[in-house]
């Protein structure tokens, strides 16, 4: 065999013949067979000490005596260095203990052959799945979220029962909405959007967001505290699904984990938002992002590659259209822009199909193309369908609010009224931790600052201007999303945009059915801080990937890198994280009054105006009386003549109104009564008018008996 190749004989393979097996040589190479096989070529010792093969030489000897587990002793080349080994060779022999059939060779080769490990048992299996579930990462980006939101908006859960962020006003506002969306489905759901109050006026749910979707959450529980409650975990839960499903989308997108969560905590806490505390409507919008993740994910696209057959997904793009759908249900003020750009999305991938199929026809491509997807075909029409019908009866009692109540309709005078300038789009609000004292002055220039201050974050604007010279999305991409930012800027301008708005914003006002009834162009800074935290998912995405190429070069596994690199890509996400950091102010909020408790309506209550009604309408959770006071986005004409004739009462004519629009009941609060036009109104006199009264000296309470 000196100085000569052998053959490696194959592995599991049989000796030749009966006769080279007699050869002492042959047993040894039997027991080499043993050995783990290894391709000539390959790099490393193996190569070049040649344990693949037979040949001369000591490090040849050697190689093969550790592969075979022999030893040489003088005069007995080959000689194994075991019993278990001398057992293996005489199996090996043909005939040995088998009548000479071979059948001795598989018991020698078992001896070789990996142990079967045992099935693991029930609680193991158990164990291992809620292991696999909790170090998921969609379990870790939820649970995350979660904590985040609780941290970037306390102390909101420290006190849900008696506190709620921003104010008094409009937070109750939407705390009474919830509460009447979970009753009214629970005892009267098909006069849902007669609430109760706003009376005799019907649709009145319909003169603000209707917060409907939070419709399950509000059937918990009853009573005033009992939304209070329910609206502080809404106000948190709102903020932790903006940064889920902005992380869902730009995952989707083809982005790492650094970039995804950069980005939706940028989109989830940019400053702008901290004007809008007082907004749940404006805060929601996590579901926006959602539905775009799994749109996108169920027809197989994203940034980096065009969709595959295999990873289309019928049930995604389903489930997409529902989520969208409950997005419009909590309201039309991002309700309404979404829908009109979905719309838009499918009708490009329509046309974008439509062009593709043509063309291959012109050219004659016989090229395989792409499966036509039925499946997904159902997946489309059914989710269409069932948003296109929620849209339809989230529609009509608007429609039917805004004929019987034109006041409703958005004038353009409006619009001018709450369109940001130029600068507002650098100008933070009061309640931004980091900005809120620095930017005072510049918003004093503002004439209505809580929809002019929209700032979206000075390190998001940072990193999505890098995003467009370093990034890991396509050129063809970056100018996109750039194209994006720049139409949702000027649209959110309004009429503040040069001209007046008239070939920008007013086109579409003019143009698409339902967006008169839009009065904040601002908010559609929205799409603004989308765009632009996509751009920098790209640009921390290719952060991220040069620490990768670094910890490689440095001869490291790129998922194992240091503690330094870890911290470097994490920078981008702690730094939008503090500048979203927050000062809201969190109020006592006034306990319901005992002369409301049971009290018969419907019921009007002194003093009135739109804020003050705010808060007797969170009151009035305790039962649902009807009440004659709201407060909401839609002030009707009858609303202005109620409170007109209540500066009179308890005089013969305001009495037989009220008697005549079915009121039975007047409450009239001492507290906050100075100062306004029904401050007389105690001290009248109420002889003749067949009018109960009961003083329990914090109010004065009329009982009007019909006449």
């Amino acid at each position: 065999m000196s100085g000569e190749e052998t053959p490696e004989p194959r592995r599991g393979g049989a000796l030749a013949s009966s006769g080279a097996a007699s050869d002492p040589s042959v047993a040894h190479l039997t027991l080499r067979q043993s050995a783990p096989e290894q391709r000539d070529d390959a790099d490393g010792p193996a190569a070049e000490t040649g344990t693949g093969r037979t040949g001369s030489g000591p490090q040849a000897a050697e190689s093969a005596r550790k592969a075979t587990g022999t030893t040489e002793v003088a005069g007995e080349p080959g000689k194994p260095t075991d019993r278990a080994a001398a057992d293996t060779v005489e199996d090996a022999a043909p005939g040995k203990g088998d009548g000479g059939t071979g059948k001795g060779d598989e018991a020698g080769w078992s001896r070789f052959a990996p142990v079967e490990p045992n099935p693991p048992g029930l609680l193991r299996r158990v164990g291992a799945g809620i292991g696999r579930f909790v170090t998921h990462e969609w379990t870790v980006a939820s649970v995350g979220g979660l904590l985040l939101a609780v941290l970037m908006t306390w102390p909101t859960v420290l006190h849900p029962a008696s506190t709620i962020p921003q104010d008094i006003y409009d937070p109750l506002l939407q705390t009474w909405q919830v509460a009447w969306d979970g009753h009214a489905l629970l005892t009267d759901p098909l006069h849902l959007w007669d609430s109760n109050t706003f009376f005799p006026d019907h649709d009145t749910l319909a003169f603000s967001d209707s917060l409907l979707g939070y419709a399950p959450l509000g059937m918990i529980g009853s009573g005033p505290v009992a939304a209070l409650v329910r609206y502080n975990l809404l106000y948190v839960l709102a903020y932790a699904l903006a940064f889920v499903g902005m992380y869902a989308l730009c995952r989707q997108l083809g982005t790492r984990k650094p970039g995804a969560a950069m980005a939706a905590a940028a989109f989830a806490y940019a400053p702008w938002r901290l004007a809008h505390g007082g907004h749940l409507n404006i805060l929601s919008t996590g579901g926006i992002a959602l539905a775009l993740a799994m749109l996108a994910r169920g027809h197989g696209f994203s940034f980096r590659r065009n969709g595959k057959p295999g990873r289309i997904r019928w049930g995604w793009a389903l489930g997409g259209w529902l989520v969208a759908a409950w997005q419009v249900t909590l309201g039309w003020g991002l309700g309404l822009p979404f829908c009109y750009l979905l719309g838009v999305l499918v009708v490009v991938g329509c046309a974008t199909w439509l062009v593709r199929k043509i063309h291959r026809r012109l050219r004659r491509d016989t090229a395989p193309a792409g499966r036509f997807h039925l499946s997904l075909l159902f997946g489309n029409l059914a989710g269409l369908a069932v948003f296109g019908a929620t849209c339809l009866y989230l529609g009509l009692p608007y429609l039917r609010a805004v004929h019987e109540h034109p006041e409703a309709r958005r004038t353009v005078a409006e619009l001018k009224l709450f369109s940001p300038p130029w600068q507002g789009f650098f100008i933070a609000p009061e309640q931004s931790f980091l900005w809120g004292d620095t930017h005072a002055r510049a918003r004093q220039a503002l004439p209505f600052q809580p929809e002019m201050t929209l700032l979206v974050g000075m390190v998001l604007v940072a990193f999505a201007v890098l995003g467009l010279f370093l990034s890991s999305w396509r050129i063809r991409t970056r100018l996109l999303l750039l194209a994006g930012v720049a139409v949702s800027v000027v649209l959110a301008m309004g009429t503040a945009f040069p001209g007046g708005g008239r070939y920008t914003y007013l086109v579409l006002y003019d143009h698409l059915p339902a967006w008169d009834a839009i009065r904040t162009p601002g908010r559609l800074v929205l799409w603004t801080t989308l765009l632009l935290a996509l751009l920098a998912a790209g640009a921390v995405n290719a952060l991220s990937q040069r620490a990768d190429e670094f910890a490689v070069s440095r001869g490291r596994n790129p998922r194992r890198i240091g503690p330094a690199l870890r911290l470097l890509v994490a920078v981008p996400l702690v730094l939008v994280l503090v500048e979203g950091w927050a000062r809201t102010p969190h109020p006592q909020v006034p306990t319901e009054p005992r002369e409301l408790h049971a009290v018969a309506g419907p019921v009007l209550i002194l003093p009135t105006d739109t804020l003050t009604d705010q808060r007797y309408m969170y009151w009035s959770t305790d039962g649902f009386p009807q009440l004659v006071n709201g407060g909401s986005g839609v002030q009707p004409a009858k609303q202005d003549q109620i409170r007109q004739a209540a500066t009179d009462f308890p005089s013969q004519r305001s009495v037989a109104y009220l008697r005549q629009l079915g009121v039975r009941t007047v409450v009239v609060f001492r507290d906050g009564l100075v100062g306004t036009p029904y401050q007389n109104v105690i001290s009248k006199s109420t002889i003749g008018l067949g009018i109960k009264i009961s003083d329990t000296g914090p109010a004065v309470v009329y009982t009007l008996d019909p006449q």
